[in-house]
């Protein structure tokens, strides 16, 4: 057995709190560059190299790449060989989230859902767990801005809808969406399990690195139709026109009921921020 005193816990949980709100990952900038060189409309291209430049002075200042520095969000993964001492993992994180959001002088945007009242912290934390094998404990953060969020969409199809069900929801979602969740935006999408799984598992499909495809040969293809279909509605960067409407389509999938077919599309901005951090 090992044992993980929880400070390190909220010690890694506050450094990538700071980091993913400052700091893009090479992915989604690789991502951007790749639209860049791919961008037919003069106002696209100049938008883009706007976000490559607002990533760039958010580096160097130090300071956050958006004012919406989101809900939290994690996806943990728990070795059955260890244990935790002290707090408990949950107490250790949202000790994290509370201090990286103070220190990093980050956007405290949490609210009790019906007072609107501020919790003045951002926490609580949305915190997913994995049991796994092994003596590490691996934290994955996202901080999930909502102008993105609010464009997300679930919708139960019947299993007769197939493959084109899921592809006309898909495309319609990102459709009546428009500008709003600033593109150009990672399409994240959920397919099968339940109502939550499938929530669950789109929200993990924007913790890959952008541009990276499912395992599944018939999904991936599916993810790359999925993208040039979407870049051709042609909302473009921040809905002003343009064939980079996306930088990628993520799709994971979960066996579902016989009787059901659940798809969630779970929209990302083109600040597709994710950090990881291994104990």
């Amino acid at each position: 057995m090992r044992i993980i005193k929880s400070h390190e816990i909220t010690e890694k949980v506050k450094k990538i709190c700071i980091e993913a709100n400052i700091n893009l990952g090479k992915d989604v900038v690789d991502a951007i560059n790749r639209g860049l060189e791919k961008e037919e409309s003069p106002l696209g291209k100049n938008i883009l190299n706007v976000l490559l430049d607002n990533t760039k002075i958010a580096k160097e200042k130090n300071i956050p790449l958006c004012q919406d520095t989101g809900m939290a969000v994690f996806f943990v993964k728990l070795g059955q060989e260890v244990i935790v001492e002290g707090d408990t993992i949950e107490e250790a994180i949202n000790q994290g989230v509370k201090q990286g959001y103070k220190e990093g002088y980050l956007r405290k945007s949490v609210v009790e859902p019906l007072s609107r009242i501020n919790t003045k912290d951002n926490t609580p934390a949305i915190i997913h767990y994995e049991m796994v094998k092994g003596d590490q404990l691996i934290i994955e953060f996202a901080p999930k801005g909502f102008g993105s969020e609010n464009m997300s969409k679930l919708k139960m199809l019947k299993p007769s809808d197939g493959v084109e069900g899921i592809k006309k929801f898909i495309i319609d979602t990102v459709s009546e969406a428009g500008p709003n969740p600033c593109p150009p935006i990672v399409v994240g999408v959920g397919i099968g399990g339940t109502v939550d799984k499938c929530a669950q598992i789109s929200k993990k499909a924007l913790f890959r690195d952008v541009g990276t495809y499912n395992n599944d040969d018939n999904i991936e293809s599916l993810e790359k139709e999925l993208l040039i279909q979407v870049n051709d509605l042609g909302i473009g960067p921040q809905g002003l026109g343009g064939n980079t409407t996306a930088l990628a389509v993520h799709i994971e999938t979960f066996p579902t009921h016989i009787a059901g077919l659940p798809v969630v599309v779970n929209i990302n901005c083109h600040a597709s921020r994710h950090k990881k951090a291994v104990i």
